[in-house]
């Protein structure tokens, strides 16, 4: 239980760690040096942990799935956001719509680097124990799994997310006010869909939906292209 863990924590914290790094990365290199002069573009997990989003329902979802099922079927959190002043951007439109995008972007290549990464870990299977071996097979298989996920639930077009941010750039100027608008609802409307909506109607599970039509096709198509013949 104890490997099992590790292997879910580590994969959970790179994902989302590289993801908020990423946004800063892309937010300095675009003009906006607010994340840099925080230390908040930085891949040390504790500069982006949130105590209720990264620690607290995390853990709960963790110990509850693990002392129940015996194993982990889903994890939901957040990371504390990197904070981005969209004025301070070259282009601020535009800017904002890659500074968002770079979050997902990075965790399809996390995915597609897991997956390539794997063969280099079968080959070696010679070499490190098999326990060992079947860790890191694991912790790549989570990875890639986390980071699809954590890509497709951000791209939800919901701000804050960072596919809200991007339907607020390429919208016309009256439809992106009005999608904008919506961003200090953003964290109940999305809490709504992932805990309440279920509840409240039987045999609608929005979270559910994204994981099966969007999420696993994409693990899918990354298992294919870096040669394993698709997810199981």
């Amino acid at each position: 239980m104890i490997a099992e863990i590790a292997a879910v924590a580590l994969a959970a914290i790179l994902a989302i760690t590289l993801h908020e790094a990423a946004h800063g990365f892309a937010a300095r290199a675009l003009g906006d040096d607010t994340a840099w002069l925080l230390g908040r573009v930085s891949l040390n997990p504790l500069r982006h942990v949130d105590p209720v989003g990264t620690i607290l329902l995390p853990g709960l979802l963790l110990a509850t799935q693990l002392l129940t099922i015996g194993r982990v079927e889903a994890m939901f959190g957040w990371a504390k956001p990197v904070p981005v002043d969209i004025w301070r951007l070259r282009d601020p439109r535009w800017g904002m719509v890659l500074v968002a995008a770079a979050g997902p972007a990075i965790n399809f290549a996390l995915a597609f680097g897991f997956g390539l990464l794997a063969h280099l870990a079968t080959a070696a299977g010679g070499v490190l124990p098999e326990d060992l071996l079947d860790w890191v097979l694991r912790f790549f298989a989570l990875s890639m799994l986390y980071n699809v996920i954590l890509a497709c639930f951000n791209l939800l077009p919901i701000p804050p997310l960072d596919g809200g941010r991007i339907l607020v750039g390429i919208l016309p100027a009256p439809a992106a006010r009005a999608v904008a608008r919506l961003e200090r609802f953003g964290l109940f409307i999305v809490i709504g869909l992932v805990f309440l909506v279920p509840y409240l109607v039987p045999g609608f599970d929005p979270l559910r939906m994204l994981l099966q039509s969007v999420a696993l096709p994409v693990l899918e198509a990354i298992f294919a292209l870096t040669g394993h013949g698709g997810a199981r």
